[in-house]
């Protein structure tokens, strides 16, 4: 494989009352709190479009993953077998790009409110795209 690099350039931030990995939700649906996606200026035109009522994925960085796991027990339970991290939503694994379906809340400026985000205050925004559900 080629190891030239892949650069990523984080877009924004998540500002979510979530800081303790510990006792956040493992899943978007299981209580996550509002939270905001707070854009760099530079990326205010990408959000042209972006509406209140929207279903969109956000990638993000999980930052604070430790990147040589390869193998866990699901959702941290030890009776559960050890399984490959690729089979797993776990946020500890090679590359931790965290995948989050959300829907947005409200569009303010470079600020997006949204519904089911589990991700940590301050985890690194790589991308939005939109949920394709029939539509194109």
């Amino acid at each position: 494989m080629n190891d030239a690099g892949y650069p990523l350039r984080p877009v924004g931030r998540v500002a979510s009352p979530l800081t303790d990995p510990a006792t956040a939700p493992k899943q978007g649906d299981e209580g996550a709190p509002e939270a905001w996606l707070v854009f760099d200026e530079a990326y205010a035109p990408a959000l042209d479009g972006l509406h209140a009522g929207a279903d969109v994925l956000v990638l993000t960085w999980l930052d604070r993953a430790d990147r040589d796991v390869l193998v866990v027990h699901p959702r941290g339970d030890l009776s559960r077998p050890e399984t490959g991290v690729f089979a797993t939503r776990s946020p500890h694994r090679p590359n931790p790009i965290g995948l989050h379906r959300v829907r947005v809340r409200q569009v303010d400026g470079v600020r997006v409110r949204v519904a089911d985000l589990e991700a940590l205050d301050g985890t690194p925004v790589l991308d939005l795209k939109p949920v394709l559900d029939g539509e194109r």
